[in-house]
């Protein structure tokens, strides 16, 4: 794209790529001088043009300046570059419906949910913690929220590819950095607002104003979903310009379930909507999914989907890998994978546990905390396993550069009545509860998901997966498999 395209009274030059990174090479590119946490782009303008940039977008004076290479000053970098790139790329969103999932816990759940449900009806994208999908490509994840210039460019390429929507997971720091100033939405889901990111906002108050910022600057024409049960979740819209359609359980809602049934292996509901009632069937699991099931159902609705058709199609959602995944190698006890990392997640999960386990039986749960992350929620963490699980097992969970033992022991902070043991390496921590395990016991393993990785101190480490070692470790260590003869010795 032409340099003239972008800004007026420049040079007449060809811009191939646009950057933020003055670590990467990308020739002919745009580099914006952004001000970030820890450093500031316009430190870096040198090793920039080095790795080919040829235009420096900034907003403080640049002392040492180069005769062949365009230099615009603006007043607010983060502002141009979300404009830049969304003209760069094309537009993108404005092409596709656009569905943002926001909240604590569900983000996830809802957009893949989202994206399968939708896919007879128009084909969708996700982008989000579990990776970029679309079509046949499959990326690893990055950021839950890319950064603009990745964000716009997947969207380009979604668009490319006959994408006719994407489901976007948008966080709070997505938020509070501007990745998502540039994107068209059409539609805005809030999930819940529960203890996390507290290392990055301070407060819980800083938390909600950042979630509350992609409400208020949602169009007119869009729709903003709130769960009006979460105690934020009336405040959360009340400044939006969108309309505003609720779903709840607890009170009087758009979109309102009632006469829960809720089973080891599924949900039952009544669904009222608009006056209408509808049965809902559903092989979603616990009681939080139904608060998730009810957003994707008002989303899909609202947006032109036939309740008949959704009613159909949620009678047996695909496994969302890692998010409350039941392991079944046709052990006779119950084994969940999920991804909670938060106190409220972490409590969720617990309570359908406890729902599925005999009295009779132990709740086994195998977790950690990660290093250099929200450090307060640790004993949290600890005192709820304590309400509710027999056994616990304290492990590693991206510990960076902490010391696994000194995170484990301050979650112990908050176990005063559960016995506990620490095993730091996870894999060996997961075996345990399986040798442990009894007949209609629940293992609960928590924290990563489907994440095939463990962050140290040097960067990402390969990882099997949580699903993959319970699997691993059940044949192995449970049925006792003779792999050499392929028996199974009980």
């Amino acid at each position: 794209m032409k340099l003239n395209e972008l800004f007026d009274n420049v040079k007449d030059i060809e811009i191939d790529n646009l950057m933020a990174d003055s670590r990467k090479k990308r020739k002919n590119s745009m580099f914006f001088c952004v001000k970030g946490m820890m450093f500031d782009g316009h430190n870096f303008v040198e090793q920039a043009i080095e790795n080919g940039a040829i235009v420096i977008v900034h907003s403080d004076d640049i002392s040492q300046k180069h005769k062949d290479i365009t230099y615009i000053k603006v007043k607010d970098v983060l502002k141009v570059y979300n404009q830049v790139a969304d003209y760069f790329y094309g537009q993108p969103s404005k092409k596709l419906l656009m569905y943002g999932v926001t909240g604590t816990n569900g983000k996830t759940s809802i957009a893949t949910m989202i994206k399968q449900l939708l896919a007879d009806k128009a084909p969708c994208g996700y982008i989000g913690t579990i990776g970029i999908e679309y079509g046949n490509v499959r990326l690893d994840p990055t950021l839950t929220t890319p950064e603009i210039d990745l964000l716009q460019s997947t969207l380009q390429e979604m668009c490319e590819a006959n994408m006719k929507a994407c489901a976007l997971e948008v966080s709070s720091i997505g938020i509070e950095q501007h990745r998502v100033d540039g994107i068209d939405f059409d539609v805005a889901i809030f999930t819940n607002l529960t203890h996390d990111h507290l290392d990055y906002h301070g407060t819980m108050e800083n938390y909600f104003n950042a979630k509350k910022k992609f409400f208020d600057n949602l169009k007119s024409t869009a729709i903003a979903i709130t769960n009006i049960d979460d105690e934020h979740g009336a405040k959360m819209v009340e400044d939006t310009k969108a309309r505003v359609v609720t779903v709840g359980i607890n009170q009087r809602a758009d979109y309102q379930a009632i006469s829960l049934q809720i089973k080891k292996d599924g949900i039952i509901f009544t669904l009222r909507c608009y006056g209408t009632e509808y049965r809902i069937q559903t092989n979603l699991v616990a009681m939080f999914n139904i608060y998730n099931l009810l957003e994707v159902i008002a989303a899909l609705h609202e947006t032109g989907m036939e309740m008949e058709q959704i009613i159909a199609k949620v009678n047996h959602i695909e496994q969302i890998k890692g998010r409350m995944e039941r392991i079944d190698e046709g052990q006779p006890f119950n084994v969940v994978v999920d991804f909670a990392h938060t106190p409220d997640g972490i409590a969720q999960v617990c309570e359908y546990a406890a729902k599925i386990t005999p009295k009779e039986n132990r709740i086994i749960a195998v977790f950690g905390s990660a290093g250099k992350r929200d450090i307060k929620k640790r004993p949290i963490f600890g005192e709820i396993a304590d309400n509710y699980c027999d056994m616990i097992i304290l492990t590693e969970d991206d510990p960076r550069d902490e010391e696994v033992i000194d995170i484990a022991n301050q979650i112990a902070q908050g176990i005063k009545k559960t016995n506990y043991i620490i095993i730091e390496d996870r894999y060996d921590a997961i075996r345990q509860a399986i040798e442990m395990v009894n007949m209609n016991d629940t293992i609960l393993i928590l924290g990563k998901g489907d994440e095939d990785f463990i962050y140290r101190d040097y960067g990402k480490e390969k990882y099997m997966g949580d699903d993959k070692v319970a699997r691993a470790c059940i044949h192995k260590y449970y049925f006792q498999e003779d792999k050499e003869n392929d028996e199974q010795v009980y």
